[in-house]
């Protein structure tokens, strides 16, 4: 199998959502040059994908509605950009995907807990929702935990839905004196870790066949669509992982043999993508910045 079959394959059997790959590709290719891209650079990055113009209006005008892009217009011409609200959520959860699955358990949990009442229920259902999102459980009511939170994350997300200074945030570990149930066993009750390992085998089976694929060098478009497809398809599994440390998760982890597997792949193909995002964002505006410092620490560092 080569590149371009399997290309052909994934867009044939599995393809992907205008509106969601939009936010693929803004998130892996157009943060990194600065966050804005004008409509005519967005349809030729899109255009190989099958996406027409219709269907990307339409998936554009959907994200600014619901807050994640904004839109500007210079005469006849239009861009769009991450808002400031939403790029913080971009950056964390990109963050998220490229970096190494290798979280450590030292044997406490963190709780969040709503003992007093403090938050209404719109408040209520939007931290319930973001936590969610970000691994928490779901532990008893009122109470929502993760064995190895991200504090800064976590401090941030309380802040940005205004509801900080209103919950009660400890850590807790089992007490050695007491004859309790273990901990580790909040694991199986709160997490679909079977469901998460059937994800990332699906992204195995789908993507292992890219490795030898892209043995040899490829032109820049084909390389733009497959660092974009193998992004897409590991994003959808990834952002569903609680992020549990590797103690509290099965032998071997199929997490880390997919983390390992996309890094393989974008160390192949990203400089080439680089080439044909570059070209297109210039096309509209030839000050287009080339990728940020940061875009080269990605998977453990570019090189």
């Amino acid at each position: 199998m080569n590149c371009n079959d399997w290309i052909a394959g994934f867009l044939a059997t599995d393809p992907p959502r205008s509106k969601s790959l939009v936010v693929t590709i803004f998130g892996d290719a157009i943060v990194p040059h600065g966050g804005m891209v004008w409509l005519g650079s967005l349809i030729e990055l899109l255009a190989p994908f099958g996406v027409n113009d219709r269907l990307l209006r339409t998936s554009v005008f959907r994200l600014a509605q619901e807050g994640w892009l904004g839109a500007q217009r210079d005469g006849r011409r239009a861009s769009y950009a991450i808002t400031p609200e939403a790029m913080a959520r971009f950056v964390h959860a990109y963050r998220r995907i490229y970096a190494p699955p290798n979280v450590h358990w030292d044997g406490s949990w963190t709780l969040v807990l709503n003992g007093d009442g403090a938050l209404n229920a719109a408040e209520r259902a939007a931290v319930r929702k973001e936590l969610l999102w970000e691994g928490y459980s779901v532990i008893a009511p009122g109470i929502m935990g993760h064995p190895a939170a991200d504090g800064p994350a976590l401090d941030e997300l309380l802040k940005r839905l205004g509801v900080a200074g209103k919950l009660f945030v400890v850590q807790g570990k089992s007490m050695r004196q007491v004859s309790a149930r273990p901990l580790s066993d909040l694991v199986a009750e709160g997490w679909d870790v079977a469901g998460v390992a059937a994800g990332y085998n699906q992204f195995l089976a789908q993507c292992q066949p890219l490795l030898a694929a892209c043995a040899q060098p490829l032109p820049p478009e084909p390389a733009f669509v497959v660092r974009t497809l193998l992004i897409h398809a590991y994003r959808r599994v990834q952002l569903h992982d609680p992020q549990l440390p590797v103690e509290l998760l099965p032998t071997p982890w199929p997490g880390a043999l997919a983390y390992e597997l996309a890094r393989a792949i974008y160390l192949r193909v990203y400089a080439a993508a680089e080439q044909h995002i570059e070209a297109a964002l210039r096309r509209e505006d030839a000050a287009a910045p080339a990728a940020e410092a940061a875009f080269f620490d990605r998977f453990g560092g570019l090189s």
